[in-house]
């Protein structure tokens, strides 16, 4: 069995809440007075070029929200947006810690995600500690499950892809990194996750 030497990680789903999914939405937007019927196909048309960062966040809210005059802020709803974001698994942090003192793996992201709301999720919960270097469709213009953002990682860790560990709650998106030769661990919780990367050869 080949050593692990990279580990992928997705991070809505995994390590953090979701950034702006539609349950986040349905939640949010009612507060605001915001009709969903009308939000909806306008998030579905703006949202992929946002978060291939061919779109910035204040494009998007003209898309979706201030095509019209309203009574709140592009501040306020920015700032519901943000607060969606939690620790979905505290655990992992636990995990992340021995992976690192371990010294054997390199830890990065692969995540779609909008430079944005990447950037301000980082920061609010110090990611920025726990990875080596970060693999964002915001940031590289693809998204999972496209092969393409998947050699970008390859390609950016100098890793073969059988000692490449790709780790995400999505089963297309990990079928579409073992198609390409990565391993894949589709995430479910935290101790059916150590016990798959055991099972790999990760020492945990």
């Amino acid at each position: 069995m080949e050593r692990i030497e990279t580990i992928f990680w997705d991070i809505g789903g995994v390590v953090l809440t979701n950034g702006w999914d539609e349950h986040q939405r349905a939640a949010t937007l009612p507060q605001f007075d915001v009709d969903l019927g009308e939000y909806e196909p306008l998030h579905h048309k703006a949202n992929e070029l946002w978060e291939r960062g061919k779109m910035s966040a204040d494009a998007y809210l003209d898309e979706v929200l201030f095509y019209t005059p309203r009574k709140f802020t592009r501040e306020d709803i920015w700032c519901a947006i943000e607060n969606e974001s939690r620790v979905l698994t505290p655990e992992w942090f636990r995990l992340a810690e021995k992976l690192r003192a371990g010294g054997k793996h390199r830890m990065a992201t692969l995540n779609n995600e909008s430079r944005e709301l990447n950037d301000y999720r980082l920061d609010k919960f110090n990611l920025r500690d726990w990875f080596d270097f970060f693999i964002c469709s915001g940031y590289v213009g693809m998204m999972k499950p496209e092969a393409g953002i998947y050699r970008l990682a390859l390609d950016v860790a100098q890793s073969a892809p059988e000692k490449t560990l790709f780790i995400d709650d999505k089963a297309t998106n990990i079928a579409a990194a073992q198609a390409l030769g990565m391993q894949g661990i589709c995430f479910t919780g935290i101790e059916a996750l150590e016990q798959e990367m055991r099972g790999l050869g990760i020492e945990i």
